[in-house]
């Protein structure tokens, strides 16, 4: 019978459960006991008949010894043509939308349930003296690869090279491809970032997937000898000799077998089952730095100059104003002059991320005629744009220091190395993270990853700085904080900045103006305070944390979508579609019915009640009315007896509520 044990830690206290234990049932775990039995009893086998006595002699002599320096010959020759082809393909198949993708991959994994013979026999009509590219490679080039070394080199890479393809597929398919277009918006080209960022994160997939093609490189034997030949000395690998010794002296083959079949589990057990893994960030080998306390922000996002060149802020200089023109999903024009922070708001999937990516020209879904300063953009590449970019989880490069992070964009532009990291060390400064310039990502926290992010991207020169919820990911604490150094760094800034957030603080405390979207067209183009006063979207007036009722002007006030009427001092010509607008300050609530002069009094129930700062939000649901949210004093609430599932009263006074007309 399982059972669930818990112990108590010996240090801590703490309760430590351990995984219950589960009892197969019979009818499948006898199955599979038989087929591991089928697989290890040929191993078992081999073991057994091997004549340990002998085993030296056998490896060393001269037939083996000399088709063993072949194989090794020909397996490494062939890793190396599979990774110079094999990596650009797996590359392709991850990352590129095309015509006949799936035949192309259907084409990798033929080699892997081809019969090796009949792999051979197409490498013959295809390469042989009189298949198809034959004759002329022999005719060009007089090169000639049946019964040629290079033959048994183009056999084993045939049948090899997929392993490596689908491995670093897999691995190219589990990296986020939010880390390559980070690295493009820095200024990277698409090569520099193939070989700096993409590779390196994928390493573990692609040593795998290399280790894996070496080892049936090395083991190849049918394709081989049918394309090849058998030939000692030139085509006559380890397999092939395996398969001529056991016509004469099956002890000797029995001892080359053990050889091979040592080499492959050592493959196998090297790799631990990495061939199925997805890129991961590296271990930290330290624990994260915590955040600073609150008083040291201020110290840090103000250094004090120590004349050392290394932390010396670096000047700005330039100014460039914003012009686009954005089509596809998203149709909006945008004009902002140098040092404009907009925050674009807007319920998901109202195109906020679309119109940064627009503008980063880093998706077909809208395009943007992108102008900065006097430079028309709207042709380049997006490493060539000057548009920095920060996702929402930072996308620092995880195989990279805080340092090397925030000196790659200053790289791709051509800054020499010394001059890039001494640049960069100054821009840590300026965001108070210096201290952990030589740290990895790993071993940062939120807060710390985002400066380190911010820092990046501002240390790359750009013109336009794009900001995909850059403080989503933070504790309150550490979001006020940040916040304050981002509004601090983007006062200094001669390029525009987006900043795409759906915190109601954020939009108001950071930017200049705020875009409102809605299916991807502008619905809102204006300052904070006249956001705040008319929102002329219901999304955004309850992000605000005001009520927004849509509906219809009439002759006495506003006929609601929702059903119902509201009574209004103001009113707006009939027929117009308006949204009225109420805070949650100006709902009065009772436990009976009003009296007085409140136009608008509709009875509900309380369904929901929050604390915000020192007062309390009610959310009140009636039949008569939309729900409505009222903002009350804790002693207010205690007095009115207000609990969840109540009966109240609710009114507005029509002085109360603002008409923005759609």
């Amino acid at each position: 019978m399982s059972r669930l044990r818990s112990r108590t830690g010996p240090r801590n206290g703490t309760r430590v459960r351990t995984r219950a234990r589960t009892r197969p049932p019979l009818a499948l775990a006898l199955p599979a006991l038989l087929a591991v039995a089928f697989l290890l009893l040929p191993l078992i086998g081999i073991l057994v008949r091997t004549q340990w006595g002998e085993l030296g002699a056998h490896l060393t002599s001269p037939g083996v010894v000399e088709a063993l320096k072949l194989s090794l010959v020909v397996s490494l020759w062939a890793l190396a043509l599979s990774l110079l082809l094999g990596v650009p393909l797996a590359w392709l198949l991850a990352r590129v939308e095309f015509t006949g993708k799936a035949l192309v991959r259907s084409l990798v994994l033929l080699p892997m349930v081809l019969p090796p013979t009949v792999g051979g026999v197409a490498l013959l009509l295809g390469f042989g003296r009189r298949g198809l590219l034959g004759p002329w490679l022999e005719g060009t080039f007089g090169i000639t690869l049946p019964f040629h070394t290079s033959g048994a080199v183009v056999a084993a890479t045939f049948v090899a090279m997929p392993f490596l393809v689908i491995s670093l597929e897999g691995a190219l398919g589990g990296l986020r491809q939010s880390y390559e277009e980070t690295a493009a918006s820095l200024g990277a080209s698409p090569v520099r970032v193939f070989f700096t960022v993409t590779l390196p994160m994928v390493a573990p997939g692609l040593i795998a997937g290399a280790a894996l093609t070496w080892a049936r490189a090395l083991g190849e034997f049918g394709a081989t000898i049918t394309f090849a030949g058998n030939l000692p000395g030139t085509t006559q690998t380890l397999p092939l000799q395996v398969y001529l010794l056991l016509q004469d002296k099956p002890e000797a083959a029995t001892s080359v077998s053990l050889l091979l079949l040592a080499i492959a589990m050592g493959v196998l057990i090297a790799l631990r089952g990495r061939w199925t893994s997805t890129p991961v960030a590296r271990e930290a080998t330290a624990p994260p730095v915590p955040e600073e306390p609150p008083t040291s922000d201020a110290r840090t996002t103000t250094p004090t100059s120590t004349g050392d060149d290394d932390t010396a802020a670096p000047h700005d200089s330039g100014r460039w104003p914003l012009h686009a023109t954005v089509t596809g999903f998203n149709e909006l024009t945008l004009d902002a002059e140098p040092g404009t922070t907009i925050a674009v708001v807007g319920e998901n999937g109202a195109g906020k991320t679309t119109l940064l990516r627009a503008l980063l020209g880093l998706t077909p879904r809208a395009h943007a005629e992108l102008r900065l300063g006097d430079t028309d953009v709207t042709a380049l590449p997006p490493h060539k744009r000057q548009v920095a970019w920060v996702p929402q989880d930072g996308a620092l490069f995880p195989h990279l220091t805080a340092v090397a992070n925030t000196a790659y964009g200053l790289r791709a532009r051509g800054v020499p190395r010394a001059e890039a990291r001494r640049e960069a060390r100054a821009w840590l400064n300026r965001l108070g993270v210096l201290h952990l310039a030589d740290r990895r990502p790993a071993q940062l926290s939120g807060g710390q990853a985002q400066r380190v992010a911010l820092a990046r991207a501002l240390a790359a020169r750009p013109r336009l700085l794009l900001l995909d919820e850059p403080l989503a990911a933070l504790d309150q604490t550490t979001r006020a904080r940040v916040r304050h150094t981002l509004r601090t760094h983007l006062a200094g800034f001669g390029g525009v900045c987006l900043i795409v957030t759906h915190d109601p603080v954020e939009a108001v405390s950071l930017a200049d103006r705020v875009l409102v979207l809605a299916d991807g067209r502008a619905l809102q183009d204006a300052p904070p305070a006249e956001v705040t006063r008319h929102p002329r979207s219901p999304w955004v007036a309850r992000m605000l944390g005001r009520n927004a009722w849509p509906g219809t002007a009439s002759a006495d006030g506003l006929a609601l979508a929702a059903g119902g009427r509201l009574v209004v001092a103001e009113t707006l010509p009939e027929g117009a579609t308006a949204l009225a607008i109420i805070a949650p300050e100006a709902v009065s609530v009772h436990r009976d019915r009003p009296g007085g002069s409140p136009r608008n009094v509709w009875p509900g129930t309380v369904r929901e009640i929050t604390a915000v700062g020192s007062r309390l939000r009610v959310l009140i649901a009636s039949a008569a009315a939309p729900d409505l949210v009222a903002e009350i004093t804790p002693d207010a609430a205690a007095e009115l007896g207000i609990v969840e599932g109540a009966g109240v009263w609710t009114s507005v006074k029509a002085t109360e509520v603002t008409l923005v007309r759609l």
